[in-house]
């Protein structure tokens, strides 16, 4: 059982070098029946990463999306565009562990999969190990309030 809010969307969008992993993952979250909000990129046309990204967030921080999926190149961009949104814990992940660390010990509300260094059957590995497991708390509760300065 999912840890978010499956109730509400999940928010996901890329730019124009997640395209093809963005839309792998939209097969898999319709195989598995859950709502999303895709807010593009829709073709593989250059864009830049933070107009995309910023209406992610912004889902995610406002509490109308369970959480939220970022793909770029390196995900580097989408994610330091993401974490200027307070509330925002975006992390980027290229591997099952890191997935799942970021939710454990970070309760990281946001996805960031680097397209050109995931294969797309990871990258879908990663997203349900993300959207599955629960933040530990304990010690981890007072470093995650830190983050935001609390």
């Amino acid at each position: 059982m999912s840890p978010f809010n499956l109730t509400l969307p999940i928010a996901i969008a890329c730019d124009h070098a997640g395209f093809d992993c963005k839309e792998d993952l939209i097969s898999f979250l319709e195989g598995e029946g859950v709502k999303f909000h895709d807010f593009g990129t829709y073709n593989k046309d250059s864009v830049d990463y933070p107009d995309f990204a910023h209406p992610v967030a912004s889902a995610v921080e406002k509490g109308e999306a369970a959480f939220g999926i970022l793909l770029c190149g390196s995900a580097n961009g989408v994610a330091m565009t993401a974490n200027k949104h307070p509330g925002i814990r975006a992390a980027i992940c290229w591997g099952e562990e890191l997935a799942e660390l970021a939710r454990k010990q970070h309760d990281a509300n946001i996805i960031c999969i680097p397209a050109r260094f995931v294969s797309d059957g990871d990258a879908e590995k990663m997203l349900d190990i993300f959207m599955n497991t629960n933040f530990e708390g304990g010690q981890y509760t007072n470093k995650v309030k830190k983050i935001a300065g609390l």
